[in-house]
């Protein structure tokens, strides 16, 4: 897990300090936004970002999710899913593709193929899968898989919200594609129990 010291976190009231901590007058329902920023301090948009709970909803598998090859390239090159979601690979291309993982969530391997495979890869556990083809080697995707009903990605203005979560404890995290390979994601906890609650953070290499 990377250390709290490569990021900078700022609540929205203006006060500095970890996200530690209890803030008065709890509501019913709240509203998070975290702002994802890199280290030029410019708005950081496609991060993942996801919150854990022991009062989370029930988790999930999503449905009918698909990662096409199309033009040499995964379509869409990022996907985030929930645990236990089966996922199709498609080829669209005229060509053969040979989509392969090794990532240690998901090691799998569809072989040279057109068209649709017999049966879909089911990821059965969290973590980070990154995809590629055997035959075209600038190929390159994400599959984000979650143990979490609770995500969303940073829009173009870095902003990732949250709304009418209950109030208590949560874990932040966020992932983005541009981190240096083999890190796991940000981790950080906060006490959710303010109705309108802004976290911003500051992304290191």
């Amino acid at each position: 897990m990377m250390q709290a010291d490569k990021f900078c976190t700022r609540l929205s009231n203006g006060l500095l300090g970890t996200l530690l901590g209890c803030i008065s007058a709890a509501a019913f329902s709240a509203n998070l936004d975290v702002e994802v920023k890199d280290t030029a301090r410019l708005p950081l948009s496609g991060a993942v970002v996801y919150l854990k709970a022991k009062n989370a909803p029930l988790l999930k598998p999503m449905q009918q999710v698909a990662i096409s090859q199309q033009g040499k390239q995964f379509v869409p090159q990022m996907q985030v899913v929930t645990t236990g979601t089966a996922i199709e690979f498609p080829n669209r291309d005229s060509f053969r593709h040979h989509v392969y993982s090794f990532s240690a969530p998901k090691p799998f391997e569809l072989k040279l193929y057109v068209g649709k495979p017999k049966a879909p890869i089911v990821f059965d556990k969290p973590g980070v899968v990154v995809l590629g083809c055997n035959i075209h080697d600038h190929m390159i995707g994400w599959v984000v898989v979650l143990d979490t009903p609770i995500f969303t990605r940073s829009d173009e203005n870095g902003l990732a919200q949250f709304k009418d979560l209950k109030p208590g404890e949560y874990s932040l995290h966020v992932w983005h594609q541009d981190q240096l390979f083999g890190r796991s994601t940000f981790q950080l906890k906060m006490q959710l129990e303010q109705q309108n609650q802004k976290v911003t953070l500051i992304m290191n290499e």
